[in-house]
This record gives structure tokens, C-alpha cells and sequence, in this order.
């Protein structure tokens, strides 16, 4: 099935003003698809923690207006799944993260600033991301053919005495499931934009303008489809299916060149960084890592499909903070058998536990750690901080991409 046509490209006219009625350009299109990252766990509070680094000033003001809440981009228009029980559409702003312990915000937030922002014009986002979601499986697209059944898998099952036949045939529907339903999404979505952005209008049409990936958790701790891993090439299975996938995506979408972002694991920051007790995973973490940029430096993808290291978005102050609060756990501990031995109520193990957090941070970390951090190390700490800079940095990379300059 073939996206149903939506261009109408016409003619530009003389002193028309961006997005407006008498531009040409049609309403563009931008699909953020992955997994758990791509959802975003950074819960509303981080927000305030992004504001205390100067160093990212800009973008935060960009995201907060003058009292601090969150801006409504009404400019940008989201068509999310995956984060809710059906589909959620609105102006951008906090809250197209999963809905459990919201509103949480992901890379889209940043990503729909910063793009509105050099373009200067009406955009839409299409999000389509699932917590728990391999590429071998779950989004395996259908030109990479079955999704191998795992020997270990098979192993188990036996020892477990279970149906082999039903679980493979379990494997078989479950393959591609989540990439069939991320295409139907955006041909829905494209069937009728005027639904989510109300810009549309069908003189000027819409257009497919980029696509970012954001994904790879499942893949990179799955030693039953990569038992190799640890070795070089060990993910090289990984690179295949990525290249399948964007090429698929473009035939499924009558798009042969649609600009594509991929979004490059990056959990831990940068592997030389890595403290003495994380240099086991150095190996694995960083060939998984080079298989996912490797799609990019291929012959038939230069120009139109770029990698982004999420690793340089990391923030390794809130991971040194974290890691000396982790220092505490014994001390913490011994705090609880008090109250648990009635020597401490819970009010006085409460307050013993935050004199003892004083007495080890200053007044400007405990800041931080109580406002920086919403989740684990594999949700990039569910900090507004890191989430806002791998958005931006989607955007500025897929504005290279399509060849726009900045405003």
C-alpha cells in the first residue's frame, strides 16, 4: 500500500511570509519513532535543574518562559503513540512523554523548539516510540526477512519443557509488529494533517521532511540475538537491520529520500569517561555504539542520513553526584536497621538521613540531585538537561540534513 499523495507544490510567491496563506511550501513533517529514550522519562521538575547550567542558558529559555513553566509551541502540532493508551495530539510542550508519573517531556520537546526556531514556520510531529523495543524483532522492517529465533531461547524453552512450535509462531507475529504499526500511523497522520496541525491547508499540502531513530536499549543487552557481542562486529547483525529499516521506511512511505537522524545509544556518556567500576561494559557498549553509526558512512546514505553521539549530551556532574550519593548507601542502610530496631522513628531516620546528605553536598548539588534526576542511567537519569540536548542536537543535525540555514 502506497502513502496516499498529500504535495501540492506550487509555485512560491513573491514577499510570502513563512508557513502563512500565501507561502507555497507545504506543512513539513518530521516522524520521531524509537523506544523508551524516544518516549522520555525527564519528569516536569528537571526542568528546573536544565536552568541552573549556564551552559545550556539558551535552549533553556527557548523551552521555560519568563516564570519558568514550560512555553506552549502552538507552531508545532504532535501526533503521539505509544506513550498513552491511544493517540495524543496537541501543541507541543511538556507531556508527550509516557503518562505514568507525568508529565514527562522526551527529545521531541527540544527538538520542536529548536527546529521551529530556524525555520521560522509551521511544523508537525509525528512520535511513535515503545518502551522495551528491540530493531531484531519489534521494529524488524520487512526487508531484513524473519527475525532469527534465538538458541538460547530455544534452549530454555526445551529445559522448560515448553511448546517450541507456539513460541516460534509467537516470534514470527510478534517480528515487525511495532514497525507496521509506526507506518499506519504516520500514513494516518498524512491522510488528513489538518486533524492534528491546523496550518494544513490542501492548497499548499504536506510533505515528509526528515525522520528521527532513536532506539537501541533491548539490542545492545540481548547476548541471545548478538552472542558475539563483546567482539568486534558483534553487533554488525544490528547495522543490517538498520539499513533495511531506513530503506524500508522510505519505500513504506513513498519517500526515497527522506533525511534520516539516527540517534546513537549513548547512556554512560562518552566509554573513555567511564568510571573504574563501568570499564567491563566498555567493550559491548562501544561496539554497539559503532554498529549504530555505521549505517550512515554507507556509500548509498551519504548525504541523507546522519548519527548523532548522544553520548555528548551525557552530563557527568549529575553522574558524579550520584555517584558519591551511592557512597552513602551503607550509612543509609544502617540508618533503616535503626528504625526498623525502633531506636529511630521515622521522622528521625528521615532527618538523619538528610543531615548526613548535607554534611557530605553543598546546598547548590543537593539542588541538583534533588531537581536533575527522575529515573535510571538507561533513561538518561530522566534529566530534562540531556534529553534537551540530544533533541537539539536531532534538530540542528537534520536542518544540515535538508539544507536550511539557521535564522
Amino acid at each position: 500500500m502506497r502513502l496516499l499523495p498529500v504535495l501540492l507544490l506550487l509555485a512560491p510567491l513573491a514577499g510570502s511570509h513563512p508557513g502563512g496563506e500565501g507561502e507555497a511550501r507545504p506543512l513539513r513533517v518530521f516522524v520521531l519513532a524509537g523506544q523508551s529514550n524516544m518516549q522520555g522519562h525527564a519528569q516536569l521538575r528537571t526542568l528546573e535543574a536544565m536552568g541552573l547550567d549556564p551552559s545550556v542558558k539558551e535552549l533553556h529559555g527557548r523551552l521555560v518562559d519568563e516564570d519558568g513553566a514550560p512555553r506552549v509551541f502552538n507552531d508545532v502540532r504532535v501526533s503521539a503513540i505509544g506513550s498513552s493508551d491511544g493517540e495524543k495530539t496537541g501543541a507541543l510542550t511538556v507531556g508527550f512523554g509516557p503518562e505514568r508519573g507525568g508529565p514527562k517531556l522526551g527529545p521531541e520537546l527540544a527538538f520542536g523548539a529548536t527546529m521551529g526556531h530556524h525555520l521560522g514556520e509551521p511544523i508537525l510531529i509525528i512520535k511513535t516510540a515503545w518502551g522495551g523495543k528491540s530493531l531484531h524483532t519489534d521494529f524488524r522492517s520487512p526487508s531484513a526477512g524473519p527475525s532469527p529465533f534465538p538458541a538460547d531461547r530455544i534452549a530454555n524453552a526445551r529445559k522448560k519443557g515448553e511448546d517450541l512450535d507456539a513460541l516460534r509462531a509467537a516470534h514470527a507475529e510478534a517480528t515487525g509488529h511495532y514497525y507496521r504499526l509506526m507506518i499506519e500511523h504516520v500514513r494516518a497522520v498524512m491522510e488528513d494533517p489538518g486533524r492534528v496541525h491546523p496550518a494544513f491547508s490542501k492548497r499548499r499540502g504536506a510533505e515528509l521532511a526528515g525522520f528521527v531513530w532513536f532506539q537501541g536499549w533491548n539490542d545492545m543487552v540481548d547476548g541471545g540475538v548478538y552472542p558475539e557481542r563483546g567482539k568486534p562486529g558483534g553487533y554488525d547483525a544490528y547495522s543490517e537491520c538498520m539499513a533495511h529499516f531506513i530503506r524500508d521506511v522510505r519505500k513504506d512511505l513513498d519517500a526515497p529520500d527522506l533525511p534520516f537522524v539516527i540517534g546513537v545509544l549513548g547512556v554512560g556518556g562518552p566509554v573513555a569517561e567511564y568510571a573504574p567500576d563501568q570499564k567491563r561494559y566498555v567493550g559491548v557498549h562501544q561496539n554497539f555504539r559503532d554498529a549504530m553509526a555505521a549505517p550512515a558512512a554507507r556509500p548509498e546514505f551519504v548525504g541523507n542520513v546522519t548519527a548523532v553521539l548522544t553520548e555528548r549530551c551525557w552530563d557527568q556532574q549529575l553522574t558524579a553526584l550520584r555517584r558519591r550519593e551511592g557512597a552513602l548507601r551503607t550509612e543509609f542502610k544502617k540508618i533503616d536497621e535503626r528504625r526498623k530496631s525502633g531506636e529511630l522513628t521515622g521522622a528521625e531516620a528521615k532527618a538523619a538521613r538528610q543531615t548526613l546528605r548535607e554534611e557530605t553536598f553543598t546546598a547548590g548539588e543537593l539542588q541538583l540531585l534533588d531537581t536533575g534526576v527522575s529515573n535510571a542511567e538507561y533513561h538518561y537519569l530522566g534529566s530534562a538537561k540531556i534529553l534537551s540536548r540530544i533533541g537539539e542536537e536531532f534538530a540542528t543535525s537534520m536542518v544540515e540534513l535538508i539544507g536550511e540555514e539557521s535564522r
